[in-house]
């Protein structure tokens, strides 16, 4: 029974998709000013683990992650750099998608833009008007929020303390426009030079919180699965896309809130952030670690859990990764010489472990508790490697269960016989050597390969090798 702790009543929940068999997901993605930081990278590698999971497990899975294209950050970043807003939009779009790609995150079945969306957008907030949900005043549109009765739910927030706290950080400007302070926009008035777009209430572009909401319900419906996104989201974005979206439809708008933990750096576990200036960007930490460790180390932890950056957790890691890879390359080789056929013991151990990964999993996508059983199964594969004799159907069938659990947490490991033909060749002619017993020969191309990292193991089957 596949269970999922819901923000929105703060416990876990029996899941139940509204459609059977198919999950419809929305995820918020990034403001597009600069390249992501890993804690953009957190949110994007837990729900991709978690969408991966949902598709293991046998369902059809339509997944939207949105790019922000339209901001004041973009146009601030823009008028330094002298590029056009969208151009640069575009920049770090292409740069998400290969920073992304490196971490072994799927593309989004849909990756809407705001700036896509504008007439759908302009749409969506003229029915806020006419429905007195919203209101526009000298060319900004502000949304009623103390209108829609169930606000500051989600987040489990007083209307009247966010009153008062709205009304400490907003400007006299501000304040003199709005009803109430804690209305927020859903149009913003162009400025003077500002990326715009003509509507019923002058030139403007959309506040941040409506995109989502339009996207949403464009392309999954009034009412979808799952919404997910960092838990800084909670208040005020997801608060004012369910405000916007139910006072639209008159329909609950997402069924299960999940929201992932940050990433902390330093001893005092500081929250990573731009805003904070203490942000590692994906694009530069991929230039000294390998993005498939930093992809494990952040999927390895349960999606609402904070997470530590550090060196020591990387290095963890890395190790972690590679006792995974040498389990895979020890039972790959022993198809050299396998006996046709099953070894029933071997099918029942593994559909006993099969059982623990789903259990651990469908509790909230418990991570750590799949990950022990990942490693028994390397366990597994190690020992059956080392039987003197093995049937290749079992070697095939732990081999693909085994594979089916790595790519759930984005680790792909390729058959090392095909990586690199120059080392297959010295190990042959070290092999030659010995048989010829030119044993100066073959210490020689022992040392040499030692020299490379490569470590050769003599086992019954031939030699073997490995990287160290």
């Amino acid at each position: 029974m596949l269970t999922l702790y819901n923000t929105m009543s703060r416990k876990k929940e029996t899941f139940t998709p509204l459609h059977p068999g198919e999950i419809r997901m929305y995820v918020c993605g990034p403001t597009v000013y600069n390249y992501i930081h890993i804690g953009n990278a957190r949110s994007a590698i837990a729900f991709d683990t978690i969408r991966r999971y949902f598709e293991y497990r046998g369902y059809k899975v339509t997944y939207v992650s949105n790019f922000t294209d339209v901001d004041d950050k973009i146009i601030n970043a823009a008028h330094k750099t002298g590029e056009a807003p969208l151009d640069l939009a575009q920049r770090f779009i292409d740069a998400f998608m290969e920073d992304t790609t490196a971490l072994g995150i799927e593309p989004a079945t849909a990756h809407p833009r705001a700036s896509q969306m504008i007439p759908d957008i302009i749409e969506f907030v003229q029915d806020l008007i006419d429905k007195e949900y919203a209101y526009a005043v000298d060319g900004d549109v502000y949304y009623r929020a103390r209108k829609f009765k169930h606000y500051g739910e989600l987040s489990h927030q007083n209307v009247d303390e966010l009153e008062e706290g709205a009304s400490q950080h907003i400007t006299q400007d501000e304040l003199a426009k709005k009803e109430d302070p804690i209305d927020f926009a859903l149009w913003k008035a162009a400025k003077p030079g500002e990326i715009s777009w003509e509507s019923p209430w002058g030139k403007g572009r959309p506040g941040w919180h409506i995109e989502c909401s339009v996207m949403s319900t464009k392309l999954l419906g009034d009412t979808f699965d799952i919404h997910g996104g960092g838990q800084d989201l909670e208040f005020p974005h997801h608060e004012n896309e369910i405000a916007q979206s139910e006072a639209k439809t008159d329909k609950q708008f997402v069924r299960y809130w999940m929201h992932n933990g940050f990433v902390t750096i330093g001893e005092d576990d500081e929250k990573m952030s731009k805003s904070l200036g203490n942000f590692i960007t994906v694009h530069d930490i991929r230039k000294t670690v390998d993005p498939q460790v930093l992809r494990f180390f952040m999927a390895g932890a349960q999606y609402r859990m904070p997470i530590r950056y550090s060196e020591t957790n990387l290095k963890n890691a890395a190790n972690s990764l590679n006792r995974l890879k040498i389990a895979r390359e020890n039972l790959t080789y022993r198809r050299r010489g396998a006996e046709t056929g099953v070894d029933p013991q071997i099918i029942k151990q593994l559909q006993t472990l099969k059982d623990r990964f789903v259990t651990a999993m469908d509790d909230d996508i418990n991570v750590q508790n799949g990950l022990t059983v990942l490693f028994d199964l390397a366990k597994l594969l190690n020992e059956y490697a080392n039987e003197e004799t093995v049937k290749s159907e079992s070697i095939n069938d732990l081999l693909n269960e085994y594979d089916a659990w790595l790519q759930i947490f984005g680790v792909v490991f390729t058959d090392q016989k095909n990586l690199d033909a120059d080392i297959d060749a010295l190990v042959k002619a070290r092999d030659a050597a010995r048989a010829a017993k030119d044993f100066a020969k073959s210490d020689q191309i022992r040392d040499q390969l030692a020299a490379q990292g490569i470590i050769l193991e003599d086992t019954p089957q031939g030699t073997r090798w490995r990287r160290q």
